[in-house]
């Protein structure tokens, strides 16, 4: 399983002694690094816990997860993996680019939200919701209309001091898509590399449709299911909004045991101050991502538009 390598993920560079297909590689330099993920058989020996546990103590993040390995993630800087012998190496890499990124991305003062971001006109949108919402289906609605994805899963964000939205962090250029999926957007699967134990959900390559710059983040869509009915948006209000963003943070049950309750708070607090955040419920049964995605885009220009009226109200009354 040992194969060393450096690639990059979440604006970080990862030296890694497994090599990861689904990250860029970086063969051009590998003197310098962000993250090293090193493989540490030890860590079975020692490790004391119950499976599927986040043990959360001083600087560190352990976890086992049976059948598959140990994982400790130090620091913000370092992911130590113990695979289980006869492990398979696609899971492993699925935990360590998932609750391990996560985990070290919170441990580094990163906001994650859980999620699928696209771009529209030099704008990040976020698509959040619970598992099954059909976020990665909708995101791929929108790369067929030509817009690129930033993040598929985990979506990373930065706040600068001067900016008033965060930044998106581009993570790595790969969706996961259902069979389902595949088939209302004519895909082939024979192409795709199904997910280990998950043989209708597959790993979908995008680099050519893959924004790998930061964006500003303009607004947050949640994806209900419904059983029945059309498709509806609302806007969320007031406390709503932060329970929304705290259900729709990646592990969000680390945010007490990392004790960033208060850091946490602050920052959804400024997402809810500055962003629009809408919930869109959709029937579970047919298909409604294209009408979803026509619903958005207006839901954007009519936004635009108001804001350029009043841009152009405050200029005239400066004048």
């Amino acid at each position: 399983m040992v194969n060393n390598g450096v690639f990059e993920a979440f604006g970080l560079r990862v030296k890694s002694d497994i090599f990861l297909p689904e990250l860029i590689n970086k063969t051009e330099d590998i003197s310098s690094f962000d993250i090293n993920i090193k493989v540490d058989q030890s860590l079975k020996t020692f490790y004391i816990g119950n499976p599927y546990d986040f043990i959360a103590e001083a600087n560190m993040v352990s976890f086992l997860i049976p059948d598959v390995g140990v994982f400790r993630i130090i620091d913000g800087k370092e992911i130590l993996v113990s695979p289980f012998e006869n492990a398979n190496e696609d899971i492993v890499r699925l935990y360590l680019l998932g609750s391990c990124f996560g985990t070290l991305l919170l441990q580094r003062g990163t906001y994650i939200l859980h999620g699928s971001a696209v771009v529209i006109d030099n704008k990040a949108y976020a698509i959040v919701g619970d598992s099954g919402a059909g976020k990665s289906t909708l995101a791929s609605a929108f790369m067929e209309r030509g817009y690129s994805l930033l993040s598929d899963d985990v979506i990373a964000l930065s706040f600068k001091k001067n900016e008033q939205n965060p930044q998106v962090i581009p993570s790595y250029p790969q969706q996961k898509l259902w069979q389902q999926s595949l088939d209302k957007f004519g895909l082939n699967n024979t192409t795709f590399r199904p997910i280990y134990g998950r043989e209708d959900k597959f790993c979908i390559p995008v680099m050519d449709q893959y924004c790998s710059e930061p964006m500003p983040l303009d607004g947050i869509f949640e994806l209900v299911k419904m059983s029945s009915g059309p498709v509806t948006f609302r806007p969320l209000q007031g406390l709503e909004q932060l329970q929304k963003l705290f259900q729709h943070t990646y592990r969000q049950f680390l945010i007490p045991k990392l004790k960033l309750t208060e850091w946490h708070f602050r920052k959804s607090a400024s997402l809810a101050s500055n962003l629009p955040l809408y919930q869109i419920s959709r029937p579970i049964e047919g298909f409604s991502a294209y009408q979803i995605v026509e619903e958005i885009l207006e839901t954007i220009n009519q936004k635009a538009s108001l804001t350029l009226n009043n841009k152009m109200k405050k200029t005239a009354a400066i004048g």
